[in-house]
């Protein structure tokens, strides 16, 4: 949030609605090569990879990342690490676990995931993506730029707007990052870090309202 307190307004969840259901692709998973977990400070994403891989749609996992913007203050080892910790007590075998746990942003996770499987051998040709909900589109269009020859599909915990907040991810935590990440998937595109994508009207006069309402910690300054 920035700075100012305000309070939450019906007409601002409204709003916010319509940017989750924007950044959510609601992808049909098939079985592909590979689950690749995106770190960040949400553990619920190693859980869904966790449960895609029991389920048998991949017979690997990569958990990717270091510490970046929401961790590096928080938490004592990179997300990678946390990520496979959690797998691993959650019955996956460490054997088919891959780390890579430098990268502090999503363009980072897949180049340097790429450059890791290549030295290691592995050459996926299929992807199922995990990520949070409202990351998913971003993902994706980053993915498509920086490695455009690959089959993707991306997926997230399957959690609802209204139940997603948590004590450690409050509701205007979630709203926040969703404008800084419109804002990203708008202007990405000419920095060559994502394939272009159309935003509706619709989309676009919620996230201005929302910068209206105050919700512009996480847009780039």
């Amino acid at each position: 949030m920035s700075g100012k307190k305000k309070e939450r307004s019906p007409k601002a969840i409204l709003l916010a609605e319509k940017l989750w259901d924007y950044h959510k692709l609601n992808h049909k998973l098939t079985e592909s090569d590979c689950i690749m977990a995106l770190g960040s400070h949400d553990l619920r994403v190693a859980e869904r990879a966790v449960d895609l891989y029991k389920e048998g749609l991949a017979p690997w996992i990569v958990f990717s990342g270091g510490l970046g913007n929401f961790t590096r203050d928080k938490w004592d080892k990179p997300e990678a690490d946390r990520f496979a910790d959690l797998a691993i007590k959650l019955g996956v075998r460490p054997g088919v676990i891959i780390k890579e746990n430098r990268s502090t942003n999503t363009g980072e996770n897949i180049r340097f995931t790429k450059e890791l499987l290549k030295n290691r051998g592995l050459d996926f040709k299929s992807f199922i993506l995990i990520q949070k909900p409202y990351m998913e589109r971003r993902t994706w269009a980053t993915f498509k730029k920086q490695w455009p020859e690959a089959n993707i599909k991306v997926s997230s915990p399957q959690i609802g707007f209204e139940d997603y907040p948590t004590y450690d991810i409050p509701m205007d935590m979630v709203i926040n990052i969703m404008v800084g990440d419109l804002q990203r998937i708008k202007i990405y595109p000419a920095k060559g870090f994502q394939v272009e994508q159309d935003i509706p009207d619709d989309i676009e006069n919620a996230y201005n309202e929302l910068i209206e309402k105050g919700y512009t910690a996480h847009l780039i300054r």
